[in-house]
């Protein structure tokens, strides 16, 4: 599991260099608190964590989150009135995500993706490279009902 963690981070890093990116510490401890979350986390929780606190501060943070943002590495998550959840994009790894309206909270399907079959047609069909899906249900949770 550690080995495999490591694994991942290393290629994530290696993609974010040849994107253009800048190794700092600050990028290497982000990636490795998003890479180690069972859920997003948003960018207090990110600037507060462990490994960040120390580094930089949440400026800093949103900063790299942004620019992991606009190169594909990171998704943004939530509601636009509410804070905003940040997860990794892995190659080859897909997570759905549901997302309640009253609290804001957001955790994972637990389910296979229903959309990949279709994904794979469009590609057929169309001849777009690189094509990705993003899919979120929105509803109240159990909490709040």
């Amino acid at each position: 599991m550690i080995q495999s963690m490591n694994a991942t981070i290393k290629e994530t890093i290696d993609r974010c260099r040849k994107a253009g990116l800048r190794r700092t510490k600050a990028l290497e401890e982000l990636l490795v608190t998003l890479t180690e979350s069972l859920r997003p986390m948003t960018l207090n929780e990110l600037a507060t964590s462990a490994r960040l606190s120390d580094q930089c501060d949440k400026a800093t943070v949103f900063r790299l989150l942004q620019r992991l943002s606009e190169h594909g590495f990171v998704r943004r998550l939530g509601l636009h009135e509410r804070a905003a959840y940040f997860t990794l994009i892995l190659p080859n790894k897909h997570s759905d995500y549901l997302i309640c309206t009253s609290c804001g909270s957001i955790e994972p399907i637990n389910a296979p993706c229903p959309v990949h079959q279709l994904e794979d047609e469009i590609r057929k069909n169309t001849g777009f490279r690189n094509l990705y899906h993003e899919l979120e249900f929105f509803g109240i949770c159990p909490k709040c009902a």
